[in-house]
């Protein structure tokens, strides 16, 4: 698989909170460090995304009284899982893991911001409608190939993926450079979207 002007690489939530030791660890979160930064050299455009709530953010269990972490609860836009707090803005578990090469990047998109509504893909929040920007800025840099890496495989990842394939985006998914939270049952069911929408699933072996 050959990389170009057209072919840019997103670097998903690569953040503290979500490596070990972190608020909303993901198993071996850090393993997917070193595939990140060596892809990076291989690409003119990279993009890397950041988790970036408020500490009053609507998904965090903490402001939900009654309510467990990774309980399910409705919201305006549809069913929302509780998290523990993470990624709050400023702090050191919102910040990019401390090896992540974050130089490379030529753009840094944060979501989650808004208090009312979570954001788990790069493109829109989890109303579905709400843009983040990314796709107009792909596109004004004639992208039409989008290869991923990051955290969390089945929430962050997967929602990025299958909303780029939407979006009209080649979507490769590089497994050896993600790692999954799999909570219910979810990693199993990102696979099964992923195939859905037509999106390559391999290793960093293949760019």
């Amino acid at each position: 698989m050959k990389t170009g002007p057209d072919v840019a690489l997103i670097v998903i939530d690569v953040q503290n909170d979500f490596c070990p030791g972190g608020a909303l660890a993901v198993a071996d979160g850090d393993a997917v460090v070193p595939v990140a930064n060596r892809l990076m050299q291989r690409f003119d455009h990279v993009v890397l995304t950041q988790d970036w709530h408020p500490a009053d953010h609507s998904s965090f269990a903490a402001n939900n009284p009654g309510h467990d972490p990774f309980s399910l609860i409705d919201m305006p836009y549809g069913p929302q899982v509780l998290w523990p707090v993470h990624c709050v803005q400023g702090s050191k578990g919102a910040a990019f893991h401390n090896d992540l090469e974050t130089d490379r990047a030529n753009l840094i998109i944060r979501k989650g911001y808004r208090s009312e509504i979570d954001s788990y893909s790069a493109f829109f929040e989890n109303d579905h409608t709400t843009t983040t920007g990314l796709a107009g800025y792909l596109r004004e840099r004639a992208v039409e190939h989008l290869i991923m890496v990051g955290l969390a495989t089945d929430f962050c990842v997967r929602f990025s993926a299958v909303d780029a394939a939407k979006l009209g985006f080649r979507v490769t998914l590089l497994e050896d450079g993600c790692r999954a939270i799999d909570l219910d049952g979810s990693l199993a069911a990102a696979r099964a979207e992923l195939a859905e929408h037509g999106i390559t699933v391999t290793t960093s072996d293949a760019i």
